[in-house]
């Protein structure tokens, strides 16, 4: 998971702080919106800033997520698959 560096301490995938891409740095997520998922990857509701990603549609339900700076691939925006209802998971 290319975006699993924390500027916090403790582990990248589950410390606190803000989350950054592997890649250039940019300022993702921030870990008071990270949750816990059945996935195994970090699961996010919400982006640090509005232009922290860029999004595209991939699929009915899903939209491939990119760095907002250098375009590396981050993953996934589920649609309404978040902790509570008309959330996204990132």
């Amino acid at each position: 998971v290319s975006f699993c560096g924390a500027s916090g301490r403790g582990s990248p995938l589950c410390g606190p702080g803000i989350y950054v891409c592997a890649k250039c740095g940019h300022e993702l997520f921030s870990s008071r919106a990270k949750y816990e998922h059945s996935s195994p990857w970090p699961a996010f509701t919400e982006t640090l800033r509005e232009d922290s990603v860029a999004k595209r549609k991939e699929r009915p339900g899903a939209l491939k997520v990119t760095c907002g700076k250098c375009g590396n691939g981050l993953g996934h925006e589920f649609l309404n698959d978040g902790p509570k209802r008309g959330q996204s998971r990132f």
